[in-house]
């Protein structure tokens, strides 16, 4: 599904330049459940932008989901973020003056779905995350936890294979964690591949695949049940 091969990323500010990945070499399976964890500047964030085709690498090649990305244009990579990957962010990025029915049905409404599909679609999703009965509400009637829940299902509606999540419960409590976590969870099992980024080892575990991050490289990367890294 994932393909990085030999991915670096450099910034530049004046005669600067800072590294923030190393050569890197990854490969997601369909269905897996991934965590990156690391501290803050390790790159794992880097690297989820590049995963979500939010920025390009230095160098390397990124094979998703059978397309090189790099020959990929603007349209394209807008395509392609919008079919083929949901995001999940930490402020969650819901639009303010916007109820909760229509924050969800955005993605459908730039892919040119009719209204009563995106709504009909919008509507079993908002069941689905617990949040039927407030579709008439906007972001700041709602807890943190029903925001990232809005913002689970506004990511879902398209029905793209992969789901990112950039600190999915990096603003939320422990009970609000724990139930976002358990919503992640159904939405593996029915398929999707899920790459999150975390610095939580208790939301870590959540996950099949654990890699950890460090100044830009791969430290570690074990999977549940294998005791191999």
């Amino acid at each position: 599904m994932i393909t990085l091969r030999d991915i670096t990323k450099v910034y530049k500010n004046g005669p600067l330049e800072v590294q923030a990945l190393h050569p890197l070499n990854l490969q997601v399976e369909k269905g897996e459940f991934v965590a990156i964890m690391g501290s803050s500047g390790s790159g794992k964030s880097t690297l989820m932008n590049i995963i979500g085709c939010l920025d390009v690498p230095s160098s390397g090649s990124y094979e998703l989901d059978g397309q090189q990305v790099q020959t990929l244009n603007e349209d394209e990579l807008s395509k392609v973020r919008n079919q083929k990957i949901g995001f999940v962010f930490q402020s969650f990025n819901l639009l303010a003056r916007q109820t909760v029915l229509q924050n969800v049905t955005l993605p459908m409404m730039y892919a040119g779905i009719p209204r009563e599909k995106r709504n009909e679609r919008a509507l079993d999703l908002l069941d689905k995350v617990g949040l039927g009965e407030r579709i008439k509400h906007r972001p700041n009637e709602l807890s943190g936890g029903q925001k990232q829940r809005v913002a689970i299902a506004r990511a879902l509606t398209m029905n793209a294979p992969i789901l990112l999540a950039d600190e999915p419960t990096g603003n939320l409590d422990t009970k609000s964690s724990v139930e976002i976590m358990a919503l992640f969870q159904e939405i593996h099992a029915e398929g999707t591949t899920i790459v999150l980024v975390t610095h939580e080892p208790d939301i870590a575990e959540y996950a099949d695949r654990v890699i950890t991050f460090g100044d830009g490289h791969v430290l570690n990367d074990k999977r549940k049940g294998s005791g191999l890294s």
